[in-house]
Order: structure tokens, then sequence, then C-alpha cells
């Protein structure tokens, strides 16, 4: 579906080229277009009860990226970047603890090959018999958690904006659109 959203200006919107799922080869600016066209692209692909969460929490996000990516900020800006990663908070523990379980989300082939990698070389390794070859053709749970230090490390934002300006200096976004 996000291959199919056609650009938008030269440089707004580019086209998706890649599969999304996979996250390859993506610059940050790709990051963002994605999130730019999550809303429709996402839009009815779940059930009812839970589409609803999914929308908010895409539009809560975006609502937070685009004060965080502002290149100056003022005071209330600031203020209203704390309300809103306030709100993004609450939504992705409501998402973590109302939707996320109802939803089975697995590795992506890339990641099961990786896995599969590892757990040859580490038989190689200590000869032994690679008898759980038939758990590593499945591809493996992974269920969605908050406990991850870019989500912890998000409430910090606003106060690193305070201390050190503005955060688009680290960025790579700046270099690749100066960029052909």
């Amino acid at each position: 579906r996000l291959r199919k959203i056609p650009p938008f200006g030269r440089d707004t919107i580019r086209r998706i080229r890649y599969n999304v799922s996979e996250l390859k080869q993506l610059a940050a600016r790709d990051f963002e277009d994605i999130l730019q066209c999550a809303i429709p692209a996402f839009e009815g692909l779940f059930p009812d009860s839970i589409d609803t969460a999914v929308q908010k929490l895409l539009y809560v996000l975006a609502d937070w990226h685009a004060l965080a990516k502002l290149r100056l900020h003022t005071d209330s800006t600031l203020t209203n970047l704390e309300v809103a990663t306030r709100i993004l908070g609450q939504h992705l523990r409501h998402f973590a603890d109302q939707v996320a379980n109802t939803i089975i989300t697995r590795e992506t082939p890339r990641e099961r090959a990786a896995r599969a990698k590892r757990a040859a070389k580490k038989a190689t390794e200590t000869h032994a018999d690679s008898e759980a070859s038939s758990v590593l053709n499945s591809a493996k749970e992974k269920p969605y958690t908050l406990d991850r230090y870019k989500l912890h490390a998000l409430g910090e934002y606003q106060d690193q904006i305070r201390l050190f300006g503005t955060l688009d200096v680290t960025s790579t976004q700046l270099v690749s659109e100066a960029q052909p």
C-alpha cells in the first residue's frame, strides 16, 4: 500500500521504493515519508476494534514528530512538545496494553535468516547437532514491548533541545537532501 502512494512535490514526499517491513536502505527522509503516509496506508488493515487505536497512535506520532523536528523552538513550541510527548506516552502504553497483544507479529525473513546463520555458526563452534533446524525454519514471534531506549529517551527530547538547541544538526537528513 505504501508503494502505491504517489510522490508529492520534489522533496516533500518521495516515492517509497522498498518493502517497508524490511526497513532496508532507508535514510531519515524515508522514515519521515513513511510516517506521513502511514495513516491512509494503514486505514482498514486492522479489525475495527483496533483500527481506531492504530490510527490515533499514528496521528499522535506524526504530531510529535512535526513538533520535534522544528528547526527553531520557542517556549510555546517546547511546551507543546512536552504535552505531545505526554499524549504519545499515553497512546503508546494503551497500544502496548490493549492492542499489541491482539496482533501477532513475527520476525522478517531477513531477521530469521540472520538468526539461522548465528545458530549455525554457534553449532559449528560447539560441534553440536542442529536439532533445532525446524524451529529456525519458522518465523519467531516478536511481541511489541515498550522496553526500548528510544521510547524512554522521547521524554528527554525537549530537555535536550533546551540544553543544546535543536537536534537537526545530528540528523543525516539535511546532508542527504543536499545531495542529488
